[in-house]
């Protein structure tokens, strides 16, 4: 069987100085190549950078990034990676405060809350309203993506790249 692949992002939005070489490194092993990464400073922290990186990879290659780079402390990062017509795509989202967050996503981005996970969050808050949008809230990262806000506002001025794949 042929291996799907799969392609997606590394997004560093936040990363001490020093650990930048060895975020680089951590990518390049698990892609099997060596990596760089265009650094540049990160306006909402002083003394950290910011960095994105378009990868291409076997489908599965997103969780083997996140899980590489997620141990360092003073990390803040997104990996993204696209389905393909055999697997599902996800989103990895790691913060100091709040560590890692995983969801499923679909063709156009947006996160897949499966069955499982909605019927928890139903007998978790047995009928209470508030407690339901809590626990589909946590369901979806919003504390991850309401804690990142304020850094991925950070590369507004940063060049963007299109990557599309034609024929």
């Amino acid at each position: 069987m042929v291996t799907q692949q799969a392609r997606g992002v590394v997004l560093v939005h936040s990363a001490p100085r020093a650990l930048c070489p060895h975020l680089e490194w951590a990518v390049g092993r698990v892609l099997g190549r060596a990596v760089s990464f265009d650094w540049i400073d990160q306006p909402v922290l002083g003394g950290s950078r910011r960095a994105e990186f378009y990868w291409e990879g076997p489908a599965g290659t997103g969780a083997a990034l996140a899980t590489a780079i997620r141990g360092w402390e003073h990390l803040r990062f997104e990996v993204s990676e696209d389905p393909t017509p055999r697997s599902d795509g996800g989103r990895w989202l790691h913060t100091p405060s709040l560590g890692i967050h995983y969801a499923q996503t679909d063709s156009a981005g947006n996160i897949v809350i499966g069955e499982d996970r909605v019927r928890y969050a139903m007998e978790v808050a047995a009928g209470d309203v508030l407690e339901l949008e809590r626990e589909l809230q946590v369901a979806l990262g919003a504390a991850w993506d309401e804690e990142l806000e304020p850094f991925r506002h950070a590369s507004d001025d940063a060049p963007v790249v299109w990557l599309h794949k034609v024929g």
